[in-house]
Order: structure tokens, then C-alpha cells, then sequence
């Protein structure tokens, strides 16, 4: 099964898109979408030819590297921001499974005396909840 986000059953990350279209859709240039690959902070596929294709996730995006501009944030200052918002999904994704995971061994070996989260409300386990 394909976890990938879909819009109108085409998924975000498929690059589809070639750069007239791609920033027509960002509201840019072309030659600033070059550039932002140059630098990095967009990726887009590669046709055959070698030629860049967007994606719907690409073009969100270049649309929130032009917000951050707009608000006075240099390009060097645009790629940290995307970085760190990359490490905080990642991080939140980490968390997110170890949380199960705890949560599961909780479950199946539940200690003595100590509180445990069970969706959004405390469960104290004692002896008199056997």
C-alpha cells in the first residue's frame, strides 16, 4: 500500500510538473526555481532528458520559501529553517513510535506504583487494580 499523500488520486511526491508550469504554480521565475535547486533547497525529479519535474509537494514548498522571504528571511537563513522543521518531523516521527512502543510493553507488563498515559488520561496501577 503507498503512504504517500494524494490530491485527486496523484500523489504529492510525484514530480510531474516541468519548471514553466512548476512556477507559474509557486508564483515565481523559472530562473528562481534553478536557483533554489542550485542551493538546495528544493529537490525536484529529473525527466529522461535531465529536465526537472515538480511535485505538488514541491511546489508547497517553493510557495513557503517565497512566504519566508516575503518576511524578510535571507536564503541562507530559509535553508536552516527548512532543516530544522526536517530534524522536528523526524524527531516528532522517533517520538511518536517509541510512544507505541512504551505504551505496548506498559501494557503487557504493567508496573507496580507507577503512572502510566493511556490516550489522554492517568492510569495509576496498584495492587488493587488486578
Amino acid at each position: 500500500m503507498n503512504d504517500q499523500p494524494e490530491l485527486n488520486g496523484v500523489s504529492e511526491e510525484l514530480p510531474v510538473y516541468v519548471i514553466s508550469i512548476a512556477a507559474e504554480l509557486a508564483g515565481m521565475h523559472p530562473q528562481t526555481l534553478r536557483q533554489y535547486d542550485r542551493l538546495g533547497l528544493v529537490s525536484p525529479g529529473r525527466a529522461v532528458g535531465r529536465g526537472r519535474r515538480y511535485s505538488l509537494r514541491d511546489i508547497l514548498v517553493l510557495r513557503n520559501i517565497q512566504k519566508l522571504a516575503s518576511n524578510g528571511i535571507n536564503l541562507a537563513g530559509i535553508s536552516k529553517i527548512m532543516e530544522l522543521e526536517a530534524t522536528v518531523t523526524q524527531l516528532g516521527d522517533e517520538v511518536a513510535q517509541l510512544r507505541v512502543e512504551v505504551d505496548a510493553l506498559l501494557l503487557a507488563n504493567p508496573p507496580k506504583g507507577l503512572a502510566i498515559r493511556e490516550k489522554q488520561n492517568m492510569v495509576i496501577w496498584s495492587d488493587e487494580n488486578k
